[in-house]
């Protein structure tokens, strides 16, 4: 007699966690991520600030914290790479990454690996609601990258491409980074989104509320306007020029889509 095949085992989250110097918001954040229940990877990205060893003592008595380090600091993307090739081999199919300076709802989580399960092989996007705690130039500077990510991706449905609070696939993302040098500092958010959009991953965007905390409550920030930018604008160059090599194919998906969005309209 034939034994039944076993069934294919289900996704597996866990929250990513990229930290560096992020004082005692990195702290609040884990632990908020941790009360959700999901399992949670702190990668720290080269920290002297103590929230390292803070971390590692809290790992020792919750099996489901795993804490990484990188030697120095290498930026948000090169963290959630370690993270991410670390995750791949413990059997993780998705991740769901978030800052660690407390500024995404960890109360969230939940919703976001929710979405997910309901469509695998989406990547589910925080879209931000801001309060009056956001920068009115920061604010303008996501609505610019915005822009330039819409076109490069003949406006796809990437409802804010530097939100970090994000569901990926895992293998996905990782074929993404380990196939280019970029996306290892700033960069990261808006273009492995792209990426993932050109090879034809479907984005799915859910609001979140988005918090800046003053100094006095512990907020940190390692934006630098003029590195920062830079880095950007280097990016949507490398994206616009990649962008055109593919219009052919994304003219041609996107028109697929729209078609199909009609049919469905038409047989309801």
């Amino acid at each position: 007699m034939n034994k039944p095949l076993a069934a294919p085992p289900g996704p597996r989250y866990v929250v990513l966690i990229p930290s560096y110097n992020a004082g005692r918001k990195a702290l609040e954040t884990v632990r908020a991520a941790r009360e959700t229940g999901e399992p949670v990877c702190v990668v720290i990205d080269g920290s002297n600030d103590g929230s390292h060893e803070q971390l590692v003592r809290m790992a020792q008595s919750d099996s489901g914290l795993t804490v990484l380090a990188l030697a120095r600091n290498s930026g948000k993307g090169a963290a959630i790479l370690y993270g991410l090739r670390d995750a791949i081999a413990r059997g993780h199919t998705h991740v769901l990454t978030m800052d660690s300076d407390g500024q995404h709802p960890a109360d969230m989580i939940p919703a976001f690996i929710a979405a997910s399960r309901a469509q695998t092989d989406a990547l589910i996007l925080g879209k931000p609601v801001f309060d009056d705690s956001a920068p009115w130039e920061r604010v303008m500077g996501r609505r610019l990258c915005n822009w330039w990510v819409d076109l490069e991706t003949l406006h796809a449905g990437i409802g804010d491409s530097l939100f970090g609070m994000r569901v990926y696939p895992a293998r996905a993302l990782l074929e993404v980074m380990e196939s280019h040098r970029s996306m290892r500092r700033f960069d990261f958010d808006a273009e492995s989104a792209v990426r993932l959009i050109w090879r034809g991953v479907r984005p799915v965007n859910l609001p979140a509320p988005v918090r800046y905390f003053s100094v006095d409550e512990g907020g940190v920030s390692h934006f630098r306007y003029l590195r920062d930018n830079a880095l950007l604008i280097s990016m949507h160059v490398r994206l616009v020029f990649g962008f055109l090599l593919r219009f052919p194919l994304l003219l041609v998906r996107r028109l697929r889509s729209r078609a199909g969005a009609g049919n469905d309209v038409r047989t309801q």
